[in-house]
Formats: C-alpha cells, sequence, structure tokens
C-alpha cells in the first residue's frame, strides 16, 4: 500500500523547507505520494499541489483579515479533502494560523499530525502552547531553546536543528558569488533585503532607498544589491524608486540571488523574518529592520516577550547586531548604523564570530532527523492498515 503524505507550507520558506523533507523521507519510502499546498521546490521534489503555497503569503493582523475568505474557504476545502482521502500522516509546516486549525481536526480523526517549525511561542502570544497540545502530535523545532518549551507540557518534540545551517558552508564563497554575479571583486557593495512578500515591500520600499540614498553619501562607490523574488516584489520595489526620485541612482536588482547577494556584500539591511538568519549563516553584518500597520505592531508589541525581533539577536541572546522597528525605522537611523558596520573592523570581527557559533548549534541535519521522527508514525499507520 502507497504511503500518503498531507502536507501545507506557505511561503517561500516553508516551500523550502518541506521540500527537503520531502526529499528525505522518499529515501525511506521512495513510493510515497505528498499532496496539499506547497510552492515549486515542492513541486520539483514530487509534490501535488492543490493550491500553490502564495496563497498563504499573507502576514499580519490587517493582511489576514483582508483575505480571510478566501484563505478559510481554502482551508476547508483542503480539510474535506483530507479528511476524505485519509492520509497516513498531515504535516504543517510553518504557517501556524492557518495549520493548527487543520491539525487538530485531523488529529482528532486519528490522523498523526506532525508541525515542523515551532511558532514563536517563546517571543509572544505563549498561550498558544495550549492550542498546540490539542493540535500536533509531535513538533519539529528548529531552534535549541525551543523543546525545553514543549517537554513541560508533555508534548512531543524533536530539536532537528535550521536546514540553512546545513545547506550553507561555515565559511562563505565570495569569490563564486562574485563571478556568478558579474560583480567586480574590487567592488564595494551593500545588500537591501526588503522582504519576500509582496506586503513586506508595500510598507519597506521607500525606507530601504532612502537608506541606500544616505549610504550613497558616505559611500559613493557603493553599489546596493536588491535581491528580489517574484516579478510582483520587483514592480513594488521599481515603482517606491519613482516615487523617491532614485530610477538613475546604483541601485541593481536581482531576481533571486539573495545568498550570493549577501556573500559579497560589506553589511546588509535585512527585513526581520528567516532572511535575517540567512544573513547570519552567511556571515554578513547587518542591521534588521520591520515596518507593519500601525494597528498590527501595537498588538505585537503588547504581546511581546522578548526585546529582540531578529532571529541572530534572539539565538545569541544580545543585541548582537542592531534592530530598527516602525517609527525607529528611519533612514537616518539605518544609514548610520550600516555605516558603521562597514568601517568599525573591530565590531564586524565580533559579529562575525557570534555567526559562526550560530552556524555549528544550528547544523544538525535537519532533513534527515525530522525524517526520523516523523517515520514511527508512518511505519505504525502502515501495520495498522495491513
Amino acid at each position: 500500500m502507497s504511503v500518503r503524505i498531507a502536507m501545507v507550507a506557505g511561503e517561500t520558506s516553508g516551500d523550502l523547507l518541506a521540500a527537503h523533507l520531502i526529499e528525505a523521507l522518499r529515501v525511506h519510502l521512495p513510493d510515497a505520494e505528498f499532496y496539499g499546498i506547497g510552492g515549486p521546490r515542492m513541486e520539483a521534489a514530487g509534490f501535488s499541489a492543490l493550491w500553490p503555497a502564495e496563497t498563504l503569503a499573507v502576514r499580519g493582523y490587517v493582511e489576514v483579515l483582508r483575505h480571510y475568505r478566501e484563505i478559510s474557504g481554502i482551508r476547508r476545502k483542503l480539510l474535506a479533502y483530507v479528511l476524505d482521502d485519509k492520509p497516513d500522516v498531515f504535516i504543517g509546516v510553518d504557517a501556524p494560523d492557518f495549520n493548527l486549525w487543520l491539525e487538530e481536526r485531523v488529529k482528532n480523526a486519528g490522523i498523526p499530525s506532525i508541525h515542523f517549525v515551532s511558532p514563536s511561542i517563546w517571543a509572544w502570544r505563549g498561550e498558544r502552547i495550549h492550542k498546540i497540545k490539542k493540535s500536533v502530535s509531535h513538533m519539529l523545532a528548529l531552534f535549541p531553546f525551543e523543546p525545553e518549551l514543549y517537554e513541560k507540557q508533555a508534548i512531543p518534540v524533536s530539536y532537528v536543528g535550521h536546514p540553512f545551517a546545513d545547506e550553507l558552508p561555515i565559511e562563505p564563497d565570495r569569490a563564486g558569488a562574485l563571478e556568478r554575479l558579474r560583480l567586480d571583486p574590487q567592488g564595494q557593495y551593500i545588500a537591501l533585503l526588503p522582504g519576500s512578500r509582496q506586503s513586506e515591500v508595500d510598507y519597506m520600499a521607500e525606507s530601504f532607498i532612502e537608506t541606500g540614498k544616505l549610504l550613497l553619501q558616505r559611500f559613493p562607490k557603493a553599489q546596493l544589491l536588491v535581491p528580489l523574488i517574484t516579478r510582483e516584489t520587483r514592480e513594488r520595489f521599481e515603482l517606491a524608486l519613482w516615487k523617491c526620485g532614485a530610477q538613475a541612482m546604483p541601485f541593481k536588482m536581482l531576481f533571486g540571488h539573495a545568498r550570493d547577494a549577501l556573500a559579497v556584500a560589506d553589511a546588509a539591511l535585512v527585513a526581520s523574518g528567516t532572511a535575517t538568519l540567512e544573513t547570519a549563516l552567511i556571515k554578513t553584518p547587518m542591521v534588521v529592520t520591520y515596518k507593519m500597520s500601525p494597528w498590527t505592531y501595537r498588538l505585537m508589541k503588547k504581546k511581546g516577550y522578548q526585546p529582540w525581533i531578529g532571529l541572530p539577536n534572539i539565538l545569541a541572546g544580545e543585541f548582537v547586531v542592531p534592530e530598527f522597528v516602525q517609527d525607529d525605522a528611519t533612514p537616518e537611523n539605518m544609514a548610520q548604523a550600516l555605516g558603521n558596520l562597514i568601517v568599525d573592523k573591530a565590531a564586524r570581527k565580533q559579529i562575525i564570530d557570534v555567526f559562526h557559533r550560530i552556524h555549528h548549534t544550528l547544523r544538525q541535519g535537519t532533513a534527515e532527523r525530522a525524517a526520523a521522527a516523523i517515520l514511527p508514525y508512518l511505519l505504525q499507520r502502515q501495520a495498522v492498515n495491513v
């Protein structure tokens, strides 16, 4: 009997995590069938996408409310499909607000529910641990401080590390990145990563551009590298360039190539999220920033537990890199902080040393560890169904 696995992954990072997991599971179960909501990397690994991952790529209360009817309808249709199909396991990859609702219902129907990527209950909304306990058969945690939170609530959990730490070399290949981007090895480069979602680019593009303008006054020979992963985000950034009168300035937009841009950059301005972890693992000094709707920001600030928003600072447990959020995220503040990182060699070395420690801690063989945690559920189901 063929193993069937339902999965839901939203956004680019979830698509990548799930694709690696599919490949690791296929080593043990080469004929397994995977379906649900996913992106192009999952599809390349043999996943059948009933809906694209982009469906879930909204963030913040205001944005979610705007798309609630569409998202809710897709979720109910997927639930009906899964309950009728009765797969051997359901795996929700990140997207907790979407997936925990599904996981509770499939778990109650007797289907094991695995959640891959712990929700940030250590940062805010810690009360979700009770929802998680009802919904999740097993939690796969990416960060070493997370399992203790679940063990206290008797929730099965495995620390699997982070796949980016496996993918990325301990020492970045700057020469190779320069060659791939066809850049002058003697040039000076600053990377600007305003986010992977359209809503993020809408909120942050203009402040990133104005920051770039100020940096060019201080470093007139620098080139500003702006990796964008979709045509829509590129169009939004181009519109912001026009609004800021910066069309003729040295902003070099790239289709993807974020890791190459970070590898060649002396410093980076990065929207808070998974990209800050990639930046740390590539060992690029950075400034972390974020903007969102004022209403969403007030609510999240009220519920937050941590003094940091950037993953490098959270993992280090201290302010390793500067952070500027909402009203503090002014071009003047960010340009000053970035400029300091470029010229201060001692500060750069200290930051890079911390990034090396983080890399070694997270390098665990994530996909294989995650597959090893899931296999017992699959084998148990197969044994029952024989």
